[in-house]
């Protein structure tokens, strides 16, 4: 018995010594480390994403019906408005929330058109209504936000409730050593923010075509010289100049760099709908990234969504910015294949704010059903969990784009962004369906039964056209229908 009441003192003794250290630890050295981490550091406040904002429409109320509740509510009615300064406001002016009549509205701004209803405290000018017609509330202290600033896209709204608990809190992680500078609260993201675009990107077509590209009706060649100059430009890598001296130095087909650039524009605009619509059964973890590329010497963006099960690209856009916008674009490119999305499903993408304002947008306007979180791998090291785990789908979205630079590099640039949508997806028909992968065993990642039966490359370019067409014409019949 001594001996056992001997361990239990011991087992005892070491608990306690444990709980000392740890509360050690946890009191001292992980807030030496905190204060330079990425994730809890103020200055990256403006990477992260604010909550959705709390809604509220524009109701019509009756100003009869809101009498009687204040006189039940209260025990005295609401009389009408004393006017002591003599001035009058006209006899016709109505609250257009309540429909109040005048004997109830203030001169709000002394004359100068602003009136300000009694009964519901709704502001207006001249009858028509002052603030929108949907009121947005922080929803951390209910406070009404104000919009600030007014971007191409969206509308800034922010609140400015000095003591909202998200401002408050935000505001104890800065030093105030920081504080007392110039401008030292501007530098840092404090309070809340909530963007409202001014442009609704899921009711944009994605498969819009354009109207400039020239048809299939062969004047001089035929298209089997269109699908050599595919074969020769996309798969090969070759430059329009060096795919025009090749057709010439192997098959003595005259033919000039700006005819082939026509041919794959038009070969384009026919295989896109085939392979944005193809079925390629796609998994529960999405990978995204973002590269740039040249259009006429400025930066442009590229942005890609791999299957990471597949490896099959499944969203694409070429875009002008970095904005968010592009981004939910090549979502919905992505998420057309889901009708709902898997229960453990994942999206993984790097620390860019675009990621989870475009989660966001999607919820917000398809509810549960699309409701994703996007995990982020930030940096180029494992310096936390997530990163280490994740990491590997990063490196493979990373690798797509260096492949898909490595065909880029030859353009020297684009002309034009349309001509930038055409090369990816003209790439992107030739990665999904014609290159073969080490992943798939030197196999195509998606076997199309049809172009399995041609047997060189040329035919199945021919093949890719005509499947393309297929699908245009069933896409035409189901908006006829």
């Amino acid at each position: 018995m001594d001996i056992i009441l001997y361990l239990l003192e011991t087992i005892q003794y070491l608990y306690q010594q444990n709980c000392w250290l740890i509360n050690f630890i946890c009191r001292y050295i992980p807030l030496k480390q905190w204060a330079f981490d990425d994730s809890h550091s103020p200055k990256y406040q403006k990477f992260k994403m604010d909550a959705l904002p709390v809604i509220k429409p524009f109701i019509k109320q009756d100003w009869q019906f809101l009498l009687e509740y204040f006189k039940w509510k209260y025990g005295k009615p609401v009389k009408p408005v004393q006017r002591r300064n003599g001035k009058s406001i006209p006899d016709d002016t109505v609250c257009p929330l309540c429909g109040a009549p005048h004997h109830y509205i203030y001169d709000n701004n002394g004359g100068h058109g602003q009136f300000l209803c009694k009964i519901c405290g709704q502001t207006f000018v001249s009858g028509e209504q002052v603030t929108s017609p949907v009121r947005f509330l922080c929803p951390h202290c209910g406070h009404s936000l104000v919009p600030k600033k007014h971007r191409k896209h969206f509308t800034i709204h922010k609140c400015v409730n000095p003591k909202c608990p998200y401002y408050l809190h935000n505001l104890k992680k800065v030093d105030k050593e920081h504080l007392q500078e110039s401008y030292g609260k501007n530098k840092y993201k404090l309070h809340y923010l909530y963007r409202e675009f001014t442009i609704d990107f899921f009711r944009m077509d994605l498969d819009s075509l354009p109207k400039n590209a020239s048809s299939l009706r062969f004047s001089k060649h035929n298209a089997y010289v269109m699908s050599l100059c595919l074969t020769l430009h996309v798969n090969l890598n070759l430059s329009l100049r060096k795919t025009s001296r090749a057709l010439k130095d192997l098959y003595n087909i005259q033919i000039s760099h700006q005819q082939i650039a026509n041919y794959c524009k038009t070969a384009a605009v026919c295989i896109k709908p085939f392979v944005d619509h193809y079925d390629y059964q796609a998994g529960s973890t999405l990978t995204a990234d973002e590269t740039y590329i040249k259009v006429r010497g400025v930066k442009a963006y590229i942005w890609f969504i791999m299957d990471a099960a597949k490896r099959s690209i499944i969203g694409y856009q070429a875009s002008t910015s970095r904005s968010v916008g592009p981004c939910i674009l090549a979502m919905r490119m992505a998420f057309q294949h889901f009708k709902k999305l898997p229960d453990n499903f994942r999206f993984i993408a790097d620390g860019y704010s675009a990621y989870p304002l475009a989660a966001q947008q999607f919820f917000h306007r398809f509810g549960e059903a699309f409701h994703f979180d996007i995990t982020q791998v930030i940096g180029l090291t494992n310096d936390d969990a997530v990163s280490k785990e994740f990491r590997p789908f990063k490196q493979m979205i990373e690798r797509l784009n260096r492949t898909y630079k490595a065909s880029y590099r030859p353009t020297n640039g684009f002309d034009s962004i349309d001509g930038a949508n055409y090369d990816l997806a003209l790439w992107v028909a030739y990665y999904n369906f014609l290159r073969p992968h080490k992943h798939a065993r030197y196999q195509v990642l998606n076997k199309v039964e049809l172009l399995e039966s041609a047997d060189n490359m040329p035919g199945k370019w021919q093949l890719l056209i005509f499947l393309g067409q297929q699908t245009i014409l069933n896409l035409q019949n189901q908006s006829l229908s």
